[in-house]
């Protein structure tokens, strides 16, 4: 059985790695921060801005969002990164680094709102080459929590009938063919980012390949 993880220590996870992106975030150029980043069309600043505005909505406002956006999760994401974006780069950080200690959320499943800043803070990352990933501690409390179900992402079902091990943790999950390698690598695929396939390895990939 995993450790479990209090609410408030959870909070203060999510306010390090938002501290640690926005850190990394500092001294990009203009181009680094139109670089596509890992998630979908989405931009390195574009992200930064669905980040800000996740941490802007209690459970009313998102619910209202969503409702003028009826039921359309691609149309109230969009009107929120519109939203949540500067007028350029440095506001947009500086909206980002004004949430950094807020815990508003849309919901009270705080592990997600902390799997959203680990998985798109990756998201940005990665292509921006900069290797830097989130404590142990955070990374495995996030994929017990994306392994147990399926909420903002289809990670449980993604990893049904699969074994996963983590080579640089305590994570592990599940039985069947092994998946195997780095915590984060194994919640960046459970939260269907392929990419991150290359840095895993197992009987079980190829199965992990094929549904992401």
């Amino acid at each position: 059985m995993p450790d479990v993880v209090s609410r408030d220590e959870l909070w203060t996870m999510i306010q390090a790695e938002r501290a640690a992106l926005a850190d990394d975030l500092a001294d990009l150029t203009d181009g680094q921060w139109s670089e596509q980043s890992l998630c979908g069309n989405w931009t390195v600043e574009e992200a930064v801005a669905h980040l800000t505005a996740g941490a802007s909505n209690g459970r009313m406002r998102w619910l209202l969002s969503v409702l003028r956006a009826r039921f359309d999760f691609d149309e109230h994401n969009a009107r929120q990164v519109a939203r949540h974006r500067g007028a350029n780069p440095a506001e947009t950080l500086a909206r980002f680094r004004a949430i950094i200690p807020g815990t508003v959320a849309p919901s009270g499943h705080t592990a997600a709102w902390l799997g959203e800043v680990i998985v798109h803070g990756q998201d940005i990352r990665r292509p921006l080459g900069i290797a830097r990933t989130p404590s142990i501690e955070a990374q495995t409390a996030v994929a017990h929590f994306y392994a147990s179900r399926d909420f903002t992402v289809a990670s449980h079902t993604v990893i049904e009938g699969l074994r996963l091990e983590a080579n640089d943790g305590p994570f592990s999950t599940g039985s069947g063919p092994l998946v195997s390698g780095p915590t984060v690598a194994l919640v960046m695929a459970m939260a269907g980012r392929s990419a991150y396939c290359d840095d895993l390895t197992g009987t079980g990939l190829s199965t992990l390949r094929d549904r992401l």
